[in-house]
């Protein structure tokens, strides 16, 4: 199932559109804002999809019966691009334990990449609900990796997977290599082209450099 928020009009748009800016993206600061807001909206609306049970909560005058999850979810990401969103995330799942994925292209002398993955930390995730985030959805691989990495903690009851700008090849491979029974799949918007060195087009550029500064 893919849910795409730039469908309707909201504030998310606002934000889409200010990360796009290349004005705008100037200000690491107000880059890395943006997606925390994005990250904030993207989980508000995965918890409408969540499990709930009423509580009885007392108040200074009496008892309410209010709904509250029924368990926190995991929330992952991928290093370090993925810091802002998660961040956005953690502070709506606020009780959240947390999963990292240290996944990068390593570029080979014929101008291509392989994706390599490094790093896992995570709690065990049999029978847990995954949120795992990547603001950008190039060609997919390193996603499909990451999450295939994630499995050795353990099998997600679901995972939902959230991403700010996916391409349309990074979308497809992503419903071709991970099942789709398990698998929603949120974006803030799609865009149809990439380029020979798998950059998203018109997309944004490169979120990490853009968040948190170039990298040699």
């Amino acid at each position: 199932m893919i849910q795409n928020l730039s469908s309707r009009n909201s504030v998310f748009n606002q934000y889409i559109s200010e990360i796009r800016d290349s004005v705008i993206q100037q200000d690491s600061f107000r880059f890395r804002h943006n997606m925390e807001r994005m990250g904030a909206i993207f989980a508000y609306e995965i918890s409408r999809t969540m499990e709930f049970e009423t509580k009885e909560i007392v108040t200074s005058l009496g008892i309410a019966e209010v709904p509250v999850l029924k368990q926190s979810p995991v929330l992952g990401t991928i290093l370090r691009a993925g810091l802002p969103l998660h961040r956005g995330m953690l502070g709506v799942f606020d009780k959240a334990d947390n999963a990292f994925v240290s996944a990068y292209r390593k570029h080979t002398k014929d101008g291509g990449f392989n994706i390599q993955v490094e790093y896992v930390s995570s709690p065990d995730l049999t029978n847990r609900l995954l949120i795992l985030s990547d603001p950008m959805l190039a060609t997919g691989a390193s996603l499909v990796l990451s999450y295939k990495a994630l499995l050795a903690k353990g099998k997600p009851s679901h995972t939902h997977i959230v991403t700010i700008i996916a391409s349309t090849e990074g979308v497809e491979h992503v419903k071709r290599y991970l099942p789709s029974d398990d698998i929603t799949l949120w974006v803030g918007a799609i865009d149809e082209e990439l380029t020979a060195q798998a950059y998203i087009v018109p997309g944004l550029g490169d979120a990490g450099d853009l968040a948190f500064g170039s990298k040699k």
